[in-house]
C-alpha cells in the first residue's frame, strides 16, 4: 500500500506541477495502471507495481532531463538582431506619433500639389486669352477657389486627379461616330 500511495502522490505532484505534459501518452499510461492496482491483490498486486515503480522511474528521467538547461552560455547577436530589437522598441513606444506624422505628411503633401496644379494652371492660360476662353474661365474659378477655401480647393483638386488615374486605368476613350450611335438605337439611317 505504501508503494501504491507514493505513486498516486507522485503523479498527482506531476500533474499539479503541469509535468504530465511531458509525454502525455506515458503519464496516462502510468495513471491507468496505478488505478487498475487497486483491483488486485497478491502476486499479480506485486507484478503491477513493479511496472508502475519502472515507469515512474523513466518518467522521473524524462522530466529531468527535460529541466536540466541545455546551454548555459549566452549567445552573442549579431547586427541584424540588434537593428530588429531597435526597430520593435521605435514601434512599441509610440504607434500614434507615426499616424499623426502620416496625417501631416499628407496634409503637407496636399497643399504643396494644390499650389503646384493652380501654378501650372495659370502657365496654361494664353496671353492674349478672351473672357470665355476655357483655360481662362479654369484658372479664374481656381483662384476664387484659392482665395475662398483652400481646403476645398485641395479636396477639389484631389478628387479631379484620382478621376483622371481612372480614366487612365481604363484606356484611352474613343469617340463614338454618329453611325455607331445610330446603329445602337436601331434605326435606319436616312438616304
Amino acid at each position: 500500500m505504501n508503494n501504491a500511495a507514493s505513486a498516486r502522490a507522485m503523479l498527482d505532484a506531476w500533474r499539479a506541477n503541469g509535468d504530465d505534459r511531458a509525454n502525455p501518452v506515458r503519464f496516462h499510461l502510468i495513471d491507468a495502471l496505478d488505478r487498475r492496482a487497486a483491483a488486485h491483490e497478491g502476486e499479480a498486486r506485486r507484478m503491477i507495481d513493479e511496472r508502475i515503480a519502472q515507469l515512474l522511474d523513466a518518467y522521473r528521467r524524462d522530466i529531468d532531463a527535460m529541466n536540466v538547461p541545455i546551454a548555459t552560455k549566452e549567445v552573442p547577436r549579431g547586427p541584424l538582431a540588434a537593428l530588429v530589437d531597435d526597430i520593435a522598441k521605435q514601434s512599441a513606444m509610440n504607434p500614434a506619433a507615426h499616424a499623426e506624422l502620416l496625417d501631416y505628411f499628407r496634409a503637407v503633401w496636399s497643399k504643396v500639389s494644390a499650389e503646384k496644379q493652380w501654378r501650372d494652371s495659370f502657365a496654361q492660360v494664353p496671353k492674349n486669352a478672351g473672357p470665355l476662353n476655357s483655360s481662362s474661365l479654369v484658372h479664374r474659378s481656381l483662384s476664387l477657389m484659392r482665395e475662398l477655401s483652400p481646403a476645398y480647393l485641395q479636396q477639389f483638386l484631389s478628387y479631379i486627379d484620382a478621376l483622371s488615374w481612372m480614366e487612365a486605368m481604363n484606356g484611352p476613350v474613343t469617340a463614338v461616330s454618329k453611325e455607331a450611335s445610330n446603329a445602337k438605337k436601331g434605326g435606319r439611317r436616312k438616304k
